[in-house]
């Protein structure tokens, strides 16, 4: 079960020409912005990684935009766990679920999810907030990082359950985003 107190948002490498060329890539874009904004609604901690900026880009603008107030982490290693200031930033968030997104899911995503795991964090893949080139390479990660121990979950099912009920003060404003 997914708790706010516990939770954080992982963003990573939505960045330049790689997220334009994505499978469905309009929708992965629409989807992880509904997610970035539930998860600020819902005052998640947000670590943002890149990978090797200067030869990929920067995140693209329509993510970059909504994350404004923070700093992304500098990455050339797949496994983003592998980066000091990585694991600096996770300490301090204090939070041991994470929600992961962004691309591609069979190489950062996959790695990165792996070596949370590997360090006692509990992870969840949004699936509609993943991706890679071939619908095939997503669907592969998937099935992989579900039988390595990590759960899946989608943009509604995981804001809902973090939510709790429909009393909860913020419910209307993530329901107007989910909507």
């Amino acid at each position: 079960m997914l708790l706010q107190e516990n939770t954080g948002l992982l963003l990573i490498d939505v960045q330049g020409k790689l997220a334009r060329i994505v499978h469905d890539s309009e929708k992965l874009v629409f989807n992880l912005q509904k997610l970035i904004r539930g998860c600020q609604i819902l005052k998640l901690p947000i670590i943002w990684v890149e990978q090797n900026p200067s030869g990929l880009g920067c995140t693209i603008p329509e993510l970059e935009i909504l994350l404004q107030n923070l700093k992304p982490i500098e990455k050339y290693s797949f496994n983003a766990f592998d980066n000091e200031n990585f694991q600096q930033a996770i300490k301090e968030t204090q939070r041991s679920q994470w929600l992961v997104c962004g691309i591609e899911a069979h190489i950062c995503v996959y790695q990165t999810a792996l070596g949370l795991l590997s360090n006692k964090f509990e992870v969840e893949i949004v699936s509609d907030c993943v991706s890679s080139r071939s619908e095939d390479s997503i669907s592969l990660a998937l099935k992989k990082l579900e039988n390595k121990g990590a759960s899946l979950t989608n943009i509604e099912m995981c804001l809902y359950e973090l939510v709790k009920n429909s009393k909860n003060e913020i419910f209307k404003d993530i329901l107007n985003l989910i909507k």
